[in-house]
């Protein structure tokens, strides 16, 4: 029997999970796996709700990322209704998600991922966190990111009505407008979002990028799958979060397909295993093929760097030099290196935040006219948005009442679920050898998972919710010889 190595809960995430390491009688590492074991219940119990009560219910899913359910809620009830939001009800939502967008880009950077790469991916655990940030780029930087994250947020709470869990949506427009006093003020703080984007991308440059220790580990082999990769694109096969056709390209980054939201069942479907309770995604045209990489793979990646490699470049000026500094700097398009997912983000965020700009120079964005009233019986819908951890699908079908009958969600992480558990098992065969196990090595291949800054949450739920951190150790016979608590 081979030795155990089990690590839970993983940590930097949303929700719960944890890593089954598997070594074989060297010490090497013979498989990994995420495991999530927490059961998944939203599509069952919002069974029998009025359907205009879904932009309410699901984003109680994640308190991280409720704008997203929030706003695929939104639309797919537009969908539902057969009713498009007004001009004005568009620019509003918009403005809304992008505001998130850059916001929890930000947070992930800096509170998530970036300790890893900014303290180090070896430092004591106790200092890779914010703090250990703060510490490492100076406390007026750490005011920076409390004030752009705050006014961001004071911008979704004006509009959406709550920060945590938005309430505006309603089917064909929003329920509250935006006066001219609040557009300036808001304005304001859109283009501090783009000072502190491109400053972020700067912290980036000079503490990453001029890192070679740092950046061998990102080009390398290591954190590198080849993938088919998935994201929203507009009319031009530019990034967007928030509406267009879903683009898919290829591990050599060529147009696989692109198809419109009410599609996607005949693109993707989804694959399950006994040990989790999270489903794996795949591209129905190529099939599931298992945990492999490569074109004859059905695997997808989904999130900023899949967006980036699936269109044709970013639809905001300086995003757009950003992005291509980026395939420059790693060799071309498409990038299969997983903790670009990093930087990806931050270009991310700089788009949002001159997206946010864009809006709010437009002052017809404070036309009072932002609802549509429906008037057709209520179907079936499908409402697509890029969340900041990618591609998330919601489906509704009702009776004649707008009763809702049957409900499905294929959310971000549940997209690179598959491309996650490839992405530990590559990172810790590479660094568990001979049964070397370290608190450090361990941090090293939980960094595989990070860089998607998945959100099992939005997959998964369970009571009541605490979250022990115990890692289990086991010999060749499967007796346990060390056990860490914290």
């Amino acid at each position: 029997m081979s030795r155990r190595i089990t690590i839970d809960p993983i940590t930097r995430l949303e929700g719960h999970g944890k890593i089954e390491i598997f070594l074989d009688d060297k010490g090497d590492v013979d498989r990994a796996f995420l495991q999530i074991p927490e059961l998944r219940g939203f599509e069952q119990f919002v069974v029998g709700r009025p359907v205009e009560e879904m932009p309410r219910i699901t984003p109680r899913i994640c308190g991280v990322c409720p704008t997203a359910h929030h706003m695929a809620a939104t639309k797919t009830v537009d969908a539902v209704f057969h009713v498009e939001p007004t001009p004005t009800a568009r620019k509003i939502r918009e403005l809304i998600y992008n505001t998130f967008m850059m916001e929890d880009h930000i947070l992930h950077f800096f509170f998530l991922g970036g300790p890893d790469f900014v303290v180090g991916p070896q430092a004591p655990a106790a200092e890779r966190n914010i703090l250990g940030v703060i510490g490492k780029v100076g406390l007026e930087i750490g005011g920076k990111v409390i004030r752009v994250r705050r006014e961001c947020r004071e911008i979704i709470n004006y509009l959406a009505g709550k920060v945590i869990h938005p309430v505006c949506g309603l089917p064909g427009g929003v329920s509250k407008g935006l006066d001219e006093e609040h557009r300036v003020q808001f304005l304001e703080t859109a283009k501090f979002a783009v000072e502190f984007a491109q400053f972020a991308l700067k912290i980036f440059n000079d503490v990453v990028l001029k890192n070679k220790e740092y950046v061998d580990i990102v080009v390398g082999d290591i954190y590198k799958i080849k993938t088919y990769y998935m994201g929203l694109v507009d009319e031009k096969n530019r990034v967007n979060f928030y509406d267009g056709d879903v683009r898919v390209v290829t591990p050599e980054g060529k147009e696989f397909v692109k198809f419109k939201p009410k599609d996607y069942l005949e693109v993707i479907a989804e694959h399950v295993e006994p040990w989790s309770y999270i489903k794996f995604p795949f591209l129905k045209k190529v099939g599931w093929k298992g945990f492999i990489e490569g074109e004859n793979s059905g695997v997808y990646r989904v999130a900023p760097l899949a967006r980036l490699n699936a269109s044709d470049g970013m639809a905001t000026p300086l995003a757009q030099k950003e992005h291509d500094r980026m395939f420059e700097t790693l060799g071309g398009k498409p990038v299969h290196n997983t903790l670009a997912f990093h930087w990806a983000r931050l270009i991310e965020a700089l788009q949002a935040a001159e997206t946010m700009v864009q809006l709010l120079e437009d002052k017809s964005i404070t036309d009072t006219n932002i609802r549509n009233i429906p008037t057709a019986t209520p179907t079936e819908g499908i409402g697509i948005v890029e969340a900041p951890r990618g591609t998330l699908i919601h489906h509704y079908k009702t009776d004649e009442k707008g009763i809702v009958t049957e409900a499905n969600l294929i959310v971000a992480t549940v997209n690179n679920s598959a491309a996650i558990n490839m992405s530990i098992e590559k990172a810790a065969k590479a660094f568990i050898k001979g049964g070397n196990v370290s608190e450090g090595l361990l941090n090293m291949a939980e960094m595989a998972f990070r860089s998607y800054d998945p959100c099992h949450a939005c997959g998964t739920h369970a009571l009541p919710g605490d979250m022990p951190l115990v890692i289990n150790i086991y010999d060749k016979d499967g007796e346990l010889i060390k056990k860490l608590k914290r």
